[in-house]
């Protein structure tokens, strides 16, 4: 079974790369360079599908900092630091990248139908604190029936399937499976600030390092700060 693998380097996108792998599936992976503040997670999207022996990996090129939008593509927008988990919660934060799901699922869409591919697998969490609307489990029903409609395959009753295995998963419960599945932490990288180590202090550090602690277990990553 083929499968599209969406995969940023992170510690989400590794998880299900490993996942698909299990699942028995020959993978294909797909990264994005979008121009975005923290282009080193591509480096660890590399590194992680050269541990699985992923089949083919794409690297697909475009600029959304033409637009902004977001403090992921517009560096005069501050990241958020230091927010607590409550502070998270309250509405959707300016790391927002608008409409970015559907954009990197159309990509796998077209790559998918075109090397005759069966599952398209990404690593979406409706419970992280985030609060993406791009994450949820409406949405990814949504763009089911795109895939059903939208394409030749779908269309002659074949359809692609969206396989989102991490979205009704707690970060601590991602972990665990992730070291059921070997995920190699180290390659990861999850921080927005995009420097040589791991800020510690953006969302995306923050909600790691305290899903790690709260499994009693050390992020094997190097941070700046903790």
């Amino acid at each position: 079974m083929k499968a599209v693998i969406l995969l940023s380097g992170g510690l989400d996108s590794a998880t299900v790369l490993y996942q698909a792998s299990a699942d028995g599936c020959d993978c294909y992976a797909m990264s994005f360079d979008y121009q975005q503040r923290h282009k080193r997670e591509l480096d660890s999207a590399f590194a992680i599908a050269k541990q699985v022996g992923v089949i083919q990996h794409q690297l697909v090129n475009f600029d959304l900092r033409q637009w902004g939008g977001s403090a992921l593509t517009d560096e005069k927008l501050d990241l958020p630091v230091e927010r607590s988990l409550t502070e998270m919660a309250q509405n959707i934060p300016i790391t927002y990248v608008p409409a970015r799901n559907t954009i990197f699922l159309s990509f796998a869409l077209a790559y998918a139908e075109t090397i005759g591919a069966e599952r398209v697998y990404i690593g979406v969490n409706a419970l992280d604190y985030s609060g993406y609307p791009d994450c949820r489990p409406d949405y990814m029903e949504a763009m089911q029936e795109v895939f059903r409609l939208g394409t030749k395959q779908g269309r002659e009753g074949e359809a692609i399937s969206i396989v989102s295995p991490l979205i009704n998963l707690k970060k601590t419960e991602i972990i665990q499976l992730g070291n059921q599945l070997g995920v190699p932490w180290k390659l990861t990288w999850s921080c927005y600030a995009g420097g040589e180590k791991a800020c510690g202090v953006c969302d995306s550090c923050r909600l790691r390092l305290a899903a790690f602690r709260e499994l009693g277990l050390e992020d094997p990553i190097d941070y700046e700060s903790q």
